[in-house]
């Protein structure tokens, strides 16, 4: 009897036991992917951000948080993202913990929830030229069709997301309006239905949504991500490029390879590195710009011209192919062309320096007569000699003198056969006559 009391108490502690450890594995089982989105918003963060919703996928996760904190970004960029967003079966949670501003404003729309802390901001989403202006028309009204269409998606008042963008829609009762874009607070965005609550934190959101008990992995950039982000910023590139071109200038005025040379090829290799981890240059970019590199060098030692252009056009297009923004591209090239021409004339001008790579092409040195070097024979003894011309002078022509012939010159007008001149000026091989009976007739 004790031994059937025995057995059938282990059963009932094993079943007890069995549904216990079921009911934590399946809590477990949940897992969220935590991905920051930090920073400016630029192209190599779409490159970072789609390798975190790949990690996702493949562990199967069941939310995707992305941690905003960003004052914004390039417009093309924030739209690569929210397509990418909205295209993600796995549900994404935006917890704006400080700032979803401009760019990241519309990103977030394209999300299934966001949640804000109570300090974080959501708007002023107008777009920006590079020179800190407020875009065209055009890009104006892309950009509002933009907006609208993400807070459409999102299932909120579409007017809201047109006052962030521009500043002629007027949203009176949160400040909007008469050339004031739209700020949310937490508490506006509750109001208005563009947020779904307010946490302290990202634990107090992972519990209110129910996983709490969830596997969290946090999805990191990595070094060569933060280079890549780093370098496709539209205010970077133009600054590599111009140190890049000027530190390369300053290696041709220089006998020997050296610092600026090394700057100069760390420089354009960030700038192409940067891209080809962002996904938007491939190897065959840089080998066009190594092939125009090389026609450059083969141009100094190659007469003709045709080799420079090419290798010009090489190295051009590879950088038109590293990019997805030819205006920026054409900007940053004009820039750094400037800064290299304004530094090889610098150098030129102020430090006496000569293009080290055109030495061998050009002569230095001079033959002047104080190094020994005649060019030809001195006839100054001849000023104040009388000759007859035997041949019209026109003004130039031959005089005979002292049974020699010398080639002559008269001073600009017309002078006949045999007359008498006199010879009052030679500079090198350049002999001046004047007639002898106009040097009478002048005295």
């Amino acid at each position: 009897m004790k031994r059937k009391a025995l057995l059938f108490f282990t059963i009932i502690v094993s079943v007890l036991s069995f549904f216990s450890f079921t009911s934590q594995s399946q809590g477990a089982s949940k897992k969220v992917y935590v991905i920051p989105l930090e920073n400016e918003v630029g192209k190599g963060m779409y490159k970072f951000l789609n390798r975190g919703f790949h990690e996702a996928e493949k562990a199967e996760a069941d939310l995707i948080v992305i941690k905003m904190d960003t004052p914004g970004g390039a417009v093309d960029s924030a739209i690569d993202i929210g397509k990418r967003f909205s295209n993600e079966k796995i549900p994404i949670v935006t917890f704006v913990d400080n700032e979803a501003l401009s760019a990241g404003a519309y990103i977030a729309l394209n999300t299934d929830e966001i949640y804000m802390t109570k300090s974080a901001v959501m708007g002023a989403a107008a777009p920006i030229t590079m020179d800190g202006n407020t875009a065209g028309k055009k890009a104006q009204s892309r950009w509002n069709a933009a907006m609208e269409s993400a807070a459409n998606s999102y299932g909120v008042d579409s007017k809201y997301a047109l006052a962030m963008a521009d500043e002629s829609v007027n949203v009176s009762e949160y400040g909007a309006g008469e050339d004031k874009l739209l700020t949310l607070t937490a508490k506006n965005a509750l109001e208005v239905g563009y947020s779904k609550g307010t946490e302290e934190n990202l634990d107090s959101l992972l519990e209110k949504l129910g996983y709490s008990d969830a596997s969290i992995t946090a999805v990191d950039e990595s070094v060569s991500e933060k280079i890549a982000r780093f370098v496709t910023n539209p205010i970077v590139v133009p600054i590599l490029l111009s140190i890049g071109s000027l530190a390369l200038i300053i290696e041709l005025f220089t006998p020997t390879f050296g610092l600026a040379g090394f700057v100069g090829i760390l420089s354009l290799l960030l700038f192409f590195f940067g891209h080809m981890i962002a996904g938007f240059a491939g190897i065959e970019t840089i080998v066009l710009f190594i092939i125009g590199l090389v026609l450059l060098f083969l141009e100094v030692f190659l007469p003709g011209g045709i080799i420079g252009i090419i290798g010009l056009g090489a190295i051009f297009t590879s950088f038109f192919m590293a990019t997805t923004s030819y205006m920026l591209m054409a900007i940053s090239i004009a820039i750094a062309a400037i800064v290299a021409i304004g530094g090889a004339f610098i150098l030129m001008k102020f430090f006496k320096r000569r293009l080290n790579g055109f030495r061998k092409l050009v002569l230095s040195d001079s033959t002047s007569t104080e190094k020994g070097y005649i060019s030809s024979r001195d006839r100054k003894d001849l000023i104040g000699q009388q000759g007859i011309t035997t041949t019209p002078l026109r003004p130039s022509g031959t005089v005979l003198l002292n049974e020699e012939y010398l080639d002559v010159v008269t001073e600009g007008g017309y002078v006949g056969l045999d007359i008498k001149v006199k010879i009052i000026k030679v500079e090198g091989s350049r002999i001046v006559v004047r007639p002898i009976k106009e040097e009478i007739e002048e005295e």
